[in-house]
């Protein structure tokens, strides 16, 4: 399976990416092996997921999710923005 996620960092801002392993991928953001935008905003908190059918739908609902703005982020985290 094929995950796209939103991470809360320390000090509030949002990262984007997409994984297979959803757990793994967390626990190494917060051991400081994720991405390097994350390696200084420990600890971060998983928000929001979603699970895509491939790699394709992944990377571009990742795509999608990075355009949007943070009030609209934070609607999809929040379950009130469902049509994206």
């Amino acid at each position: 399976m094929n995950y796209v996620y939103l991470l809360r960092c320390a000090d509030h801002t949002l990262y984007c990416g997409w994984t297979t392993d959803l757990v793994a991928r967390v626990q190494a953001h917060n051991n400081g092996r994720g991405a390097k935008y994350t390696r200084s905003r420990l600890p971060v908190e998983l928000v929001y997921y979603e699970e895509c059918a491939s790699r394709h739908d992944a990377m571009s609902r990742e795509w999608h999710i990075k355009r949007m703005t943070r009030e609209e982020k934070n609607d999809l985290i929040e379950g009130r923005l469902t049509d994206t």
